[in-house]
């Protein structure tokens, strides 16, 4: 480093500056796809439907079990 002359030193930055900004505007592209919720849903309906089958049919049989707890104690 020390045989580099303040000019090669300032091409270096501005090239390190301009990969970074191709860095950060391909990374902005990545997060906006990967956090797209309805592109997300659409991906991955079957496991979504399933997912939502599955938590519909636990807090349905939640809520008739706690039911059940109550009208036993009134009687």
């Amino acid at each position: 480093m020390a045989d580099r002359s303040p000019e090669e030193i300032r091409a270096s930055i501005e090239a390190n500056r301009a990969q970074l900004a191709v860095s950060l505007d391909r990374l902005r592209g990545e997060v906006a796809v990967i956090t797209d919720w309805r592109r997300q849903l659409v991906r991955h309906q079957p496991q979504v439907m399933a997912g939502a089958a599955a938590a519909g049919f636990l807090i349905g049989g939640g809520l008739a079990a706690i039911g059940g707890v109550f009208r036993r104690r009134r009687r």
